[in-house]
């Protein structure tokens, strides 16, 4: 006679989940991360396609404004570059200093 936990085993066996085969779920998995990565690759291209052809519909209005905007900004922006590089040293060196002491 059988015992009671083998016949249990066998009449659970069917509802079991088959086994996993790991090499498939990795193969499916790159194959979905693929086809993401080619639909976001496409949607970004479409993207910049637009916006490049925006910029070109737009650059003749833009070009003369941008070109007065710089000349009457280029100093204000000089000095904005130089404080944020003399603020980027000096906060950088300070945490720098802490690093080595620490």
């Amino acid at each position: 006679m059988t015992d009671p936990e083998d016949r249990l085993r066998g009449l659970f066996a069917a509802d079991l989940p088959p086994a996993r085969d790991a090499a498939f779920q990795a193969d499916v998995l790159a194959a979905l991360a693929r086809r993401r990565f080619v639909d976001e690759i496409g949607l970004l291209a479409a993207i910049s396609l637009i916006g490049a052809i925006a910029l070109a519909v737009v650059w003749p209005l833009l070009s003369p404004v941008l070109a007065s905007l710089g000349q009457d900004l280029a100093p204000a922006a000089i000095a904005l570059v130089v404080a944020v590089s003399i603020l980027g040293l000096t906060v950088g060196g300070e945490q720098q200093e802490r690093q080595v002491d620490g």
